[in-house]
């Protein structure tokens, strides 16, 4: 039997990673365990889902911005706010993204944060495996 990832990989096109949480455990590995501090967190607002991961290696200041609509895609699609059009997204470094001791799993609180309108997309899923 085939073990489970907890996220899923895609590629932007301008060539990013971009790492999906599948559940709220999956969510706290991947924003805490497997992200760097320049890596960029997306999240719908006000509503669950996965935590979207988006991997900046070159440590850039600002993601390109047919990645970052492309990130806060996947973010609106793998949530409860999926079928309700254009979603607000937050978007922010992971360096700015917090864990209050004893918050259930996949809840965070954000430091810092932008956001931006979106409609839920999904793109083809990569995969490779590392």
């Amino acid at each position: 039997m085939e073990s489970r990832e907890a996220y899923r990989r895609y590629l932007s096109s301008d060539g990013f990673e971009i790492l999906v949480g599948r559940s709220a455990a999956d969510n706290d590995l991947l924003t805490f365990r497997v992200a760097a501090q320049e890596d960029f967190w997306l999240h719908v607002a006000d509503s669950s889902g996965s935590h979207v991961i988006v991997r900046n290696p070159d440590r850039l200041e600002r993601l390109p911005r047919q990645t970052l609509r492309e990130a806060a895609g996947l973010a609106a699609h793998f949530s409860k706010s999926r079928k309700g059009g254009r979603v607000a997204v937050h978007y922010t470094q992971r360096r700015f993204v917090r864990k209050e001791r004893g918050a259930p799993a996949g809840q965070v609180q954000l430091k810092r944060f932008d956001t931006l309108r979106v409609s839920p997309q999904l793109l083809p899923e990569s995969v490779s495996r590392r």
